[in-house]
């Protein structure tokens, strides 16, 4: 999920499309918050790990 943001961040910057970037934002801190929450041992949906 990381990374797909970064991908729309990318794109959207390059394209100038606001709609992008502000997806891109918000992929970016879900995939972060869901990564620091499995790295700390919490089980976010079932699962203990998100790679």
């Amino acid at each position: 999920m990381i990374i797909l943001g970064l991908i729309l961040l990318v794109i959207g910057l390059i394209a100038g499309i606001g709609v992008l970037w502000t997806i891109g934002i918000i992929l970016v801190a879900i995939g972060a918050a869901l990564w620091a929450l499995g790295a700390l041992g919490h089980a976010v949906g079932g699962r203990r790990h998100y790679r």
